[in-house]
């Protein structure tokens, strides 16, 4: 059975204005992660992301690649623990 892992993420760079936290939650969705992304007033994004261990590192590798419009410079990542019992699906927080 696959490891279930919980993260805090911080992603800083071109992430806000952009689609990011969409670009989050759909690629969050298809790998069916669990969990949140919102904006902060400084400039960068925090998330919390749970899921099967190589699906969440598929998810960060996705992430830090970015596309045309999204660019992330700095990436950080904290293993958080306990999991949490399942969510339901990945939100965007506001």
């Amino acid at each position: 059975m696959e490891e279930t892992v919980r993260y805090f993420a911080k992603a800083s760079g071109r992430v806000q204005g952009v689609g990011f936290r969409m670009y989050v939650r759909e690629n969050a969705s298809k790998l069916g992660i669990r969990g949140w992304v919102m904006n902060m007033s400084d400039g960068t994004v925090d998330m919390e992301v749970q899921g099967p261990s190589d699906k969440v590192d598929k998810l960060f590798e996705i992430i830090q690649a970015g596309n045309y419009f999204i660019k992330v410079t700095e990436f950080h990542i904290e293993k958080q623990n306990p999991v949490l019992p399942p969510e339901n699906g990945f939100s965007i927080r506001y």
